[in-house]
């Protein structure tokens, strides 16, 4: 039986959390705009605070995902879809083949290079079954819209969208430092991390299948094709496109002159989300794609630069919450126990995926890439950030079925994930601080 102690317990640690938790977010409000142009990013310090918090003998309670499966499938999702529509209203290209050329190219080859290559790692070094192995590679192999921000493009009011009457009444500057515009690494990255974390959806169903069918491809092929990739695919493309045309019509004709005018169109930015991902998600398709392309259809409609903002800038603040919310959990989980089963095998392999399985299949993907120098096909290819984007995925498929091993799934992919907020984190504002510069310097020589 529940008794009055055992109430007065839980209260006590429900408080505590709710202190835990309002204290990053205290911390999200107040010094996350230190860190910028700084080796060090806010979420090392979310992460690092999750930890600290639960390591302390303050009876917080468990926040392991092997424990609470539900809560860090739904946690993570709405962290991803939020941060995919805000990154969708930066984008200021239409889908097309030629200007997307680098993105197509890190989507069609380096994702399935680092698919294959994390998942026969995981089978040939920690010796997971083929279906478990798949599952780690579809978690492992997007990059974070969250996490990546300092490589991306700016927001919506550094950049007018090609082809709109403003592109065509103001014609840019000749004078325009290179680090206040997008550039094509920025977007390249920023595209990127838009798009694949719904195209790892199809290899996250390719290991249920396998579980559930066996190995042999004659058993799921058809249905894997069929109905993984091409049906939720199209459905979220027509979707997208439909539904996000026609919130755009709705949410960009509120006013945004007063302070609470440009509050409701931003809180419609969360609302366009939500309708955007339930209704593809009901319909079979792949509801993060959907996010994405509606947040690009609205970002592209013919309405003030104002509502764009607004928009874009609940989007971000409602990403950046999850994502603090979300570290902390991660920490807290690392304190309680979830690195406990990481062998060394499964560190290298985290290590091998963050300094050279991604490294290695980005330079190959963009081998010829004109859009792009050899010195930022650099940058893209080593900017492979993992995050919560791959929590979601391995949630998923656990919460979906039960796969072998999973408390060293779990662990393999929190720590790559950890390993990619340190050294991505760290290396961030450096390395884009170098390569900004050699554009001014080479721009001042052209001159």
């Amino acid at each position: 039986m529940f008794t009055l102690t055992d109430t007065l317990t839980f209260l006590e640690a429900y408080d505590l959390s709710l202190v835990v938790v309002g204290l990053g977010v205290l911390g999200l409000a107040t010094l996350l705009h230190r860190f910028q142009g700084y080796p060090f990013s806010f979420p090392i310090l979310a992460l690092s605070a999750g930890y600290a918090a639960f390591a302390l003998p303050l009876d917080l309670p468990s926040l392991d995902p092997r424990e609470h499966g539900a809560i860090a499938l739904h946690l993570t999702e709405l962290g991803v879809i939020v941060s995919l529509m805000g990154v969708g209203l930066k984008i200021d290209r239409l889908l097309q083949w030629r200007t997307w050329s680098a993105t197509w190219r890190l989507l069609g080859i380096c994702m399935p290079l680092t698919i294959a290559g994390v998942a026969t790692l995981a089978w040939y070094l920690i010796g997971l079954e083929a279906s478990a192995a798949v599952l780690l590679g579809a978690a492992l192999a997007p990059t974070d819209p969250v996490l990546a921000s300092d490589v991306q493009v700016g927001k919506p009011d550094e950049e007018i969208p090609e082809g709109s009457k403003q592109a065509e009444s103001e014609e840019a500057s000749n004078e325009t430092d290179p680090t206040e515009k997008e550039d094509e690494l920025r977007f390249t990255l920023t595209a990127e991390a838009g798009l694949n974390d719904s195209l790892a959806f199809p290899f996250t169903y390719l290991a249920i299948l396998m579980l559930n069918e066996g190995l042999s491809p004659t058993n799921w092929i058809g249905q894997w094709v069929l109905v993984d990739l091409v049906y939720r695919l199209v459905v979220a493309l027509i979707a997208g496109t439909a539904i996000g045309w026609g919130l755009s019509r709705l949410l960009l004709r509120v006013p945004v002159e007063s302070e609470q005018e440009r509050m409701r169109a931003g809180v419609g930015s969360l609302a366009a989300t939500l309708l955007l991902y339930g209704v593809t998600e009901i319909l079979g398709g792949y509801g993060f794609l959907a996010v994405f392309i509606g947040g690009v259809t609205i970002r592209h409609s013919e309405q003030t630069m104002q509502s764009h903002r607004s928009m874009h800038a609940f989007a971000e603040q409602t990403e950046q919450l999850f994502m603090t919310v979300t570290l902390l959990a991660l920490g807290g989980a690392i304190a309680g126990g979830l690195l406990a089963p990481l062998t060394w095998a499964g560190a290298a392999l985290g290590l091998l995926l963050v300094f050279v399985l991604r490294p290695v299949a980005g330079m190959i993907s963009l081998l010829g890439e004109q859009r792009l120098s050899l010195f930022d096909r650099g940058i893209v290819s080593f900017f492979g950030v993992r995050g919560i984007g791959c929590l979601f995925y391995l949630a998923y498929g656990a919460e979906t079925e039960s796969f072998s091993n999973e408390d060293t799934l779990w662990a393999v992919c929190s720590f790559a994930v950890v390993l990619s907020v340190i050294v991505h984190g760290i290396a961030a504002a450096p390395v884009m601080r170098l390569r900004d510069q050699r554009l001014h310097r080479n721009k001042q020589r052209e001159a």
